[in-house]
């Protein structure tokens, strides 16, 4: 599907042509739909609509960061929705996919029947430092001096900066080894138990093996360095525009990356909307009762929204 500005996004159906209209929306930003997104939805209740966002997954041209803001997205999802003749839908997102959920209900909330959300991020700057400072520094602290020791120390006064300098760099020399360690360091992160986790390399020119380059990392270091695209505190601050939409929100007690600091200061703002904590769950959607918990939030919302 050609939405402008030279990105084509990769679409698809899946489930039941007559059942309930939902769209997935991936997170990152940058990750792409994978095929545990569709198992998401029982085929034969839900019609769901996934699709990679500009840069990510199938889309082209991937890593493409010009004409890629959040108001990008939110027009690119309406799109999708009139192209397929959806009047009212629900709205599933995680992490990433949270954010831009909030964002298109508070823009659209007309064309929101109800939304279920996993691990709430509000987009703003505080909770990116948590994320990739702070938490780690607290938390995984040996992680944290791995990742700021592979950089000169001269760049070592702000690991993200420093990072998304090299991941906008055109050499790459420079730009892909910056990929890997932030791709990887993100990843540990998001696991309570992160045994599959790659090692960080041992220095930014450590041969990379053979691996697929990330796209991940240049998509979400792009949305850091402009704030999401959204004023300070803009989700949080326009929340009493989801009034009346039913919404259920699950949320890993122990999620480094998206704590449950955010998904509670959104139950508080927003009326109709549930917070289930899963006790010994990190981020990831694989993670020990997250998958389980957002199936059965997207049925529960499903059945507001028909009542």
């Amino acid at each position: 599907m050609a939405v402008g500005d030279g990105h084509t996004l990769y679409v698809e159906q899946v489930g039941n042509p007559g059942g309930t209209p939902v769209v997935f929306l991936h997170g990152g930003p940058g990750s792409g739909c994978q095929p545990m997104h569709r198992q998401l939805f029982d085929p034969h209740r839900f019609r769901a609509v996934l699709f990679d966002q500009r840069g990510a997954g199938r889309s082209t041209p991937k890593y493409g960061r010009e004409a890629n803001t959040t108001q990008h997205l939110i027009a690119d999802i309406e799109r999708i929705r009139t192209l397929l003749g959806i009047e009212r839908w629900l709205v599933v997102g995680g992490s990433w996919g949270a954010t831009l959920a909030i964002a298109y209900a508070e823009a659209h909330p007309d064309r929101v029947a109800g939304v279920a959300l996993r691990g709430v991020f509000l987009g703003t700057h505080e909770e990116w430092r948590w994320a990739f400072v702070d938490a780690p520094r607290i938390f995984r602290p040996e992680l944290f001096a791995a990742a700021l020791t592979l950089l000169p120390e001269a760049e070592r006064g702000d690991l993200m900066a420093s990072l998304a300098r090299r991941l906008r760099d055109t050499d790459a020399a420079v730009h892909v080894p910056a990929a890997f360690v932030w791709g990887d360091y993100e990843r540990t992160l998001s696991e309570i138990r992160p045994d599959k986790a790659v090692p960080l390399p041992a220095s930014l020119t450590t041969p990379t093996g053979g691996r697929t380059i990330p796209a991940t990392p240049y998509i979400e270091a792009h949305y850091y360095e402009h704030d999401c695209f959204l004023r300070q505190g803009q989700l949080l601050g326009e929340a009493d525009r989801l009034a009346g939409i039913p919404a259920a929100l699950v949320q890993g007690r122990y999620d480094l990356l998206c704590p449950p600091q955010a998904a509670y200061a959104l139950t508080q703002a927003w009326p109709g909307c549930d917070l289930r904590l899963i006790e010994m769950a990190g981020h990831a959607l694989p993670e020990p009762g997250i998958r389980p918990a957002l199936i059965q939030a997207i049925e529960d919302v499903a059945d507001r929204a028909r009542a």
